[in-house]
């Protein structure tokens, strides 16, 4: 399965990484740093090279995640990828714009290890087990 993390804090990529190598996930993940760099990233995948979800942050430089999140759900080609927002707003007006512009779901960044390692290994049960995707 592919991953694309959006995410600009080192810290929390190595963290998510280690997250999903500790639940033995078979996941490839790719960063993207920003959400200018997610769409590059995108825009030159093949349609078979594609991520199966996208982690996103909602605080981002240059491009934010919301910015992004209104671009891939109103592109035919990036659409059907469902985008898992993973942010450290728990804010209601956050949560409610996210679902309103079509995130598939909304999680608030655990603030240690054990905690992402959880969300993580949910993550990975739902979306690369359970699920099935397009």
């Amino acid at each position: 399965m592919k991953l694309l993390l959006v995410e600009d804090n080192l810290g929390d990529v190595g963290l998510i990484r280690e997250a999903f190598a500790s639940c033995q996930a078979e996941v490839e993940i790719r960063v993207a740093r920003d959400g200018v760099d997610a769409l590059d990233k995108l825009d030159r995948a093949a349609h078979a090279d594609l991520p199966d979800l996208i982690l996103l942050d909602l605080n981002l430089p240059r491009m934010d995640g919301r910015e992004l999140l209104s671009r891939l759900k109103s592109d035919p080609e990036l659409r059907a990828i469902p985008v898992a927002v993973f942010t450290s707003s728990s804010a209601p007006r956050d949560v409610e714009r996210a679902y309103a512009m079509q995130a598939n779901c909304y999680l608030v960044k655990p603030p240690d290890l054990t905690g992402i390692e959880r969300v993580v290994s949910l993550l990975n049960e739902f979306w690369f087990k359970t699920v099935r995707l397009p």
